[in-house]
């Protein structure tokens, strides 16, 4: 999968947005890392916060009151080639391909967008991995007292992003046969080896 191997920092992926800006206009912090030099040369320094935990020189990106990009000009990316990795990496599709909205009122854009993606599959194979994405997601969302602590995530990107690099637990002909804690239990297993290269691509 092309989004795993983003996950992975293995590379980006090419989204085609077209004319959509859903996730310009949808209340996101945009996190610049050192790494960004072009966009750091282009956008205006008061416009970016340091956050407290992070490295030296990584800092983050807000929206206005309404939720939009600061970078966004007449609907559209006013640094687009220039634009940050995080904007790059960002891939909606993460959310269709788990069967969930991306967020409630103020994503109300992106969420339209999202319900507008359609996968085709070359095979039965690929069919059964987004089966099993959106089982993996369903079962975070609805089973977050079985994981450790409690602390599995109530964030639409981060149930998306577990979902998606430990789908393979549903894939098991067993899976049904085990409690919620056993499952709970395997995510966080399965997450850790992708996290670690450990898991297949």
């Amino acid at each position: 999968m092309e989004v795993r191997a983003s996950l992975r920092g293995e590379g980006g992926t090419n989204v085609p947005c077209g004319e959509c800006v859903g996730c310009c206009v949808s209340s996101y912090h945009i996190p610049i890392r050192p790494q960004d030099k072009q966009a750091l040369a282009i956008i205006p320094a008061h416009l970016l916060v340091s956050v407290h935990g992070q490295p030296n020189g990584h800092a983050m990106l807000g929206y206005l009151s309404d939720g939009t990009c600061h970078m966004l000009s007449a609907g559209k990316c006013s640094i687009y080639p220039q634009r940050p990795q995080t904007c790059r990496d960002y891939d909606c599709r993460i959310f269709a391909a788990a069967g969930i909205d991306a967020g409630g009122p103020d994503k109300t854009v992106i969420n339209k967008r999202v319900r507008e993606w359609r996968f085709t599959f070359k095979g039965e194979a690929e069919k059964r991995a987004h089966c099993a994405v959106q089982s993996a997601a369903a079962f975070i969302k609805n089973n977050r007292a079985s994981f450790p602590g409690g602390r599995a995530p109530t964030a639409s990107t981060g149930i998306a992003v577990l979902a998606i690099k430990a789908y393979e637990i549903f894939l098991k002909s067993d899976v049904h046969t085990k409690s919620a804690a056993e499952i709970a239990n395997a995510i966080i297993k399965a997450s850790g080896e992708f996290d670690a290269g450990l898991s297949a691509p």
